[in-house]
């Protein structure tokens, strides 16, 4: 299961980090990444990495905001958002197990995802 954490309400301009743990396994196949989706609205991938080599990837819509990362243990995900915009306003998935780490943000194309953390950013 993948667990996400650390969503919440912030004011437009601040900062939230989203944590996501595999609960009981390894982010050992390929790549991992974080998508949202907005009410009404389609699912957008946002971030990608690699495992094998560390290399991200990111929607133009959140690139030089948003960071992504892995910790050593390979077993949780890391989403960094800063200068969040009231359009960043979703939920949060992150998920795992793609093949490639650049379509992957079109595509979506994740074996596994969790459950989603709520971000809201007011003006």
């Amino acid at each position: 299961d993948l667990v996400e954490s650390g969503g919440g309400s912030v004011q437009a301009g601040g900062s939230l980090r989203l944590s996501c743990e595999a609960s009981g396994r390894i982010f050992s196949r390929y790549c991992t990444g974080w998508f949202r989706q907005a009410p009404g609205k389609e699912r957008e991938g946002l971030a990608s990495i690699s495992s094998y080599n560390g290399v991200a990837n990111y929607a133009d819509s959140v690139k030089g905001r948003f960071t992504i990362s892995q910790n050593e243990a390979n077993n949780m995900l890391f989403l960094e958002m800063n200068n969040l915009k009231p359009e960043d306003t979703a939920m949060y998935y992150c998920a795992s197990d793609c093949t490639n780490v650049r379509a992957v943000l079109a595509t979506l194309s994740f074996t596994f995802s969790g459950q989603g953390t709520q971000v809201t950013v007011s003006s």
